[in-house]
């Protein structure tokens, strides 16, 4: 729930003579609807929270530190740009409502800031000497150049006449009492996100999975009719000099079977014998390469749902924790939009691709050539494994190993089937790749980055398994 009108009113009072004649020190935008402006007065710093998150929207002093993107978002540059240095003039509220005005001298003259705490319609406007919008916070362009307009009040709401809640004790105990009640808040609400996306991720894994052990099972039902297609190619074998320029089947003797009965087998009439004698023991060798890399793929994919179902069902009894602790950077973090067209391996912070094998390794991959080069002349150790799609551009792959270790199996395939797919090999499918410890990759002289020599290399031939690369998606590092 929102500040009301009348705790609006309390916080300030609270804190409107404090703050009038400070000066804008710095500003910055936490998350998409907060900011926080740092407040100099004659010997302190004041810290200003104003919060547009529609069940959260309030203002009042903090003296938290929030995270920070690497980047401040336009708004923040736009405030900066027009608040930076600025003289706090004046802080009102708007009678009988829950907006509140502040207005600054600045280098560019007269400036307000409206902010509209008004639950799910919450937003913070720029207005100039004319009280013309120059910007919002919600982006919204058709303002841009308009007079503003007080928006209209809703004569139903029941917020307008609730009483205050807050009370405290000490300096700006009406603030710090906001400040741990919406912390609180947010934290709680940050939970409940985590756990409406991660019931949201489960149930499409699940959906997923499903699918494709149905897909996989039908393939193995396919394949199954060659069972015995060996045994009919070593009978064709040992007929082919009997077999007539186009039969459609033939009778021979099954000296498989003790009682040497007789059995017939049918040819296509179109193919030489040789040639039916080699489709049956390709089509027998489809049916054990299918048992061979299907059956696997359907176990640990039964595996994995057996896991998600069981976190499925601690987040339908609300027995779900999630990995790490909501600490206070993850609050406040949690509301910051990751790009639609990013992928989720790649909002970590920090440059390369990053992935946890099924051994627990962390494993670290090259997103174009300079960071190759960094990542395999920088990062990596001489003791760390490299990888490399061989004979075709691609990432460099380090897999991070302590001093006198040696990398399990399991994380070999898992980082040799990274390297594949971020490699020009992606499109077959299938390939060989090189490994090697770091030290014995060096840098190609006159050549561009990313571009080395490799000794004591050992090749490993993978095929994009895409229940690997789904598990390693689930397992992606929390940094």
């Amino acid at each position: 729930m929102s500040l009301n009108r009348a705790e609006i009113e309390q916080v300030l009072a609270e804190i409107s003579s404090i703050l009038c004649g400070g000066w804008i020190q710095k500003i910055h935008q936490p998350t998409d609807h907060t900011l926080v402006f740092d407040i100099r007065l004659p010997g302190q710093t004041h810290r200003l929270l104003i919060s547009c998150r529609s069940e959260t929207s309030r203002l009042h002093l903090t003296s938290r530190s929030l995270p920070n993107p690497a980047a401040p978002p336009a708004f923040c540059q736009f405030l900066r740009a027009h608040f930076q240095g600025a003289r706090i003039d004046d802080i009102r509220q708007v009678p009988n409502d829950r907006i509140i005005e502040i207005v600054f001298t600045g280098k560019g003259g007269t400036r307000t800031l409206v902010c509209e705490l008004i639950g799910k319609n919450a937003n913070v406007l720029v207005l100039d000497a004319d009280r013309k919008v120059l910007r919002d916070l919600l982006h919204q362009r058709d303002l841009v150049g308009q007079p503003y307009v007080h928006p209209a009040r809703r004569s139903n709401d029941s917020r307008e006449i609730q009483p205050a809640r807050f009370t405290g004790e000490g300096n700006f105990p009406i603030s710090s009492a906001i400040d741990a009640y919406y912390w609180s808040r947010e934290a709680t609400l940050a939970l409940d996100h985590a756990k409406e996306t991660r019931l949201r991720i489960l149930k499409t894994a699940l959906k997923k999975d499903r699918r494709r052990i149905e897909a996989w099972r039908a393939d193995l039902d396919r394949a199954a009719k060659y069972r015995d297609y060996a045994r009919y190619g070593e009978l064709l074998k040992a007929n082919l000099g009997t077999i007539r320029k186009g039969a459609d089947r033939i009778t021979v003797t099954d000296y498989f079977d003790e009682q040497l009965p007789e059995v017939s087998i049918p040819l296509d009439p179109t193919k030489s014998p040789q040639g039916n004698m080699d489709d049956y023991f390709r089509k027998q060798r489809k049916y054990v390469a299918a048992e061979r890399e299907l059956k696997p793929r359907i176990q640990q994919a039964a595996r994995d749902m057996e896991r998600l179902r069981g976190e499925l069902l601690a987040l339908e009894r609300g027995t779900w924790t999630p990995p790490a602790p909501l600490s206070s950077d993850t609050v406040a973090s949690a509301r910051v939009k990751t790009h639609p067209g990013q992928r989720l391996s790649e909002t970590r912070r920090g440059p390369f691709r990053r992935f946890i094998s099924s051994d627990g390794l962390p494993i670290f991959v090259g997103r174009n050539a300079k960071e190759n080069d960094e990542l395999t002349f920088g990062l990596a150790k001489s003791d760390d494994l490299w990888l490399h799609a061989r004979g075709t551009p691609g990432s460099h792959v380090v897999v991070r190993l302590g001093k006198g270790t040696d990398p399990p199996p399991e994380t070999i395939r898992d980082a040799a089937t990274l390297a594949l797919l971020y490699s020009d090999l992606k499109k077959s499918g299938k390939g060989d790749v090189i490994y090697t410890r770091r030290k014995w990759v060096k840098k190609a002289k006159g050549q561009a980055p990313g571009a080395v020599i490799v000794t004591q290399e050992k090749s490993l031939h993978v095929n994009l398994d895409k229940t690997r690369l789904d598990a390693m998606k689930t397992r992606l590092p929390s940094e």
